[in-house]
C-alpha cells in the first residue's frame, strides 16, 4: 500500500509485507521544484484549488506507474479540497493515522521490553492515548 499525505508537503510511506517503510517522496524533483512545492500547501496557494487537484493527479499517477501499489490511500488536511480523488485511490482517515502511530510506539515499547505485550500497564496506556486523542477530536 502506498499512502500520500497532502498538507504542509508531501507525506509518502509504503507499506510492504505488514513492514512500514516511510518515504520522502515529496523531496523527488518535479518540474522547477519538487513534488510537495506543487502538490503541498505552497503550491494550493500559489496556483488555486482547480490546478492544484490536476497537478495531485498527476503527482500520484506518476508514482503508481513508478512503484506500483496494490492500494493508494490518500489522507492529510488537504484532501478535503479534493472533489473527486485520482482512479483507484481512496482517501485515508486521520483517526485511522493515530491509530496506527499508537500501535507502531506501542510495537517499539513492547520490542524494547518496556512493556510486555498485553500487561495492565500497556492496556491502561493505550486507553489512556484513545481517550486524549478521541477528547481532543472533538474540536474538529
Amino acid at each position: 500500500m502506498l499512502f500520500l499525505g497532502l498538507g504542509t508537503g508531501l507525506g509518502s510511506a509504503m507499506i510492504v509485507n505488514g513492514i512500514v517503510e516511510p518515504m520522502e517522496l515529496g523531496h523527488l524533483p518535479y518540474k522547477k521544484g519538487t513534488y510537495e512545492d506543487y502538490v503541498g500547501n505552497r503550491g494550493l496557494e500559489r496556483i488555486g484549488k482547480k490546478r492544484w487537484r490536476k497537478l495531485v493527479e498527476d503527482v500520484v499517477d506518476r508514482l503508481v506507474a513508478a512503484l506500483e501499489p496494490e492500494d493508494v490511500v490518500i489522507g492529510g488536511g488537504n484532501v478535503i479540497h479534493m472533489k473527486k480523488l485520482p482512479r483507484g485511490c481512496r482517501a485515508g482517515n486521520n483517526a485511522h493515522a493515530f491509530i496506527g502511530g499508537f500501535r507502531m510506539w506501542n510495537d517499539e515499547l513492547e520490542d524494547r521490553g518496556t512493556l510486555a505485550r498485553g500487561s495492565p500497564v500497556c492496556r491502561k496506556r493505550q486507553r489512556q492515548a484513545l481517550l486524549h486523542w478521541a477528547y481532543d477530536s472533538r474540536q474538529f
